[in-house]
């Protein structure tokens, strides 16, 4: 992989990202890997930053890499149930999903996945869509009675994955999943990413949002972690509110199989190339 030429790099890679020398150091990394990356709506649903985050992925793929990504919708859902004058309740940060809820939820979620793939393919990088109604590989069950339709994976189909990899395409996996009588259920979108990085063993799960990372007290950015000293963070309250889930999540995954899970701000410019392809890296890397 690191034999690809310094003018094809300079060709594939953006002028304001990492710098040559530094890919071809860590190409090699990631040979034959899996990188997880789940984007929440809230990044993407800014333009530019959609914008810049489909070129990484297109980057990622040029350069033989595996991007596996899993996105979210939640400020889009929010607004087509604003525009329907539907309400929703949430319950310790879970929204309630009736059945007028679900309907819309899946309705923006998938129509959200195939401007991705759209997107991608202005970029002459091939994805493929996986839905609830499409290709289908996470199995669920309720979370519990209170949310409605809210699952937890049970089990991630993982063999459709690897024939699309093998295609040369990025699968691009909408937080959908279907119990045993086919309903469709809403997932939460870092819960979907982490249950595909612990079944594929993955090298990374890139964890982009709008936030610049794990902060200390000073609230200066942690760039590593264990994950004893995220769950002390916890217990001390220096992470809070909806971070807590978010960790919790991470410190998972991180023991279960995964070599690192990284909180990414999606604000910056080109953060995905940074933290996988750079001396810096991006944002705080969780490890077991």
């Amino acid at each position: 992989m690191s034999s690809i030429k310094k003018e094809e790099l300079e060709k594939i890679l953006p002028k304001d990202g990492p710098s040559i020398e530094e890919v071809k150091k860590y190409l090699d990394k990631y040979n034959n890997e899996f990188i997880v990356i789940k984007c929440g709506g809230s990044v993407l649903i800014d333009s530019n930053l959609f914008n810049i985050f489909i070129h990484n992925i297109a980057v990622l793929k040029k350069l033989s890499l595996n991007p596996i990504v899993v996105h979210g919708g939640g400020k889009r859902i929010n607004n087509k149930l604003s525009e329907l004058d539907i309400k929703s309740k949430f319950i310790k940060g879970l929204r309630v999903t009736d059945d007028k809820t679900i309907n819309v939820v899946e309705d923006v979620l998938i129509e959200f996945n195939k401007e991705i793939i759209k997107a991608l393919k202005g970029h002459s990088c091939k994805a493929r869509s996986i839905t609830s109604k499409e290709d289908n590989i996470i199995l669920v069950n309720p979370e519990n009675k209170d949310l409605g339709f809210v699952g937890i994976p049970t089990e991630i189909e993982t063999s459709l994955l690897g024939k699309i990899i093998k295609s040369n395409e990025v699968p691009i996996i909408a937080p959908l999943g279907l119990n045993q009588e086919k309903q469709t259920f809403n997932i939460n979108a870092d819960t979907a990413a982490g249950a595909i990085a612990k079944k594929l063993k993955a090298r990374r799960l890139l964890m982009i949002s709008d936030v610049e990372g794990v902060l200390d007290k000073e609230k200066k950015l942690i760039t590593e972690i264990n994950s004893s000293q995220a769950k002390k963070m916890i217990d001390e309250e220096i992470i809070s509110g909806g971070m807590i889930p978010k960790i919790n999540n991470c410190i998972d995954v991180a023991k279960n199989g995964v070599k690192g899970v990284v909180v990414i701000d999606g604000r910056k410019n080109h953060s995905i190339l940074f933290e996988l392809l750079s001396d810096k890296g991006s944002g705080t890397l969780i490890r077991e």
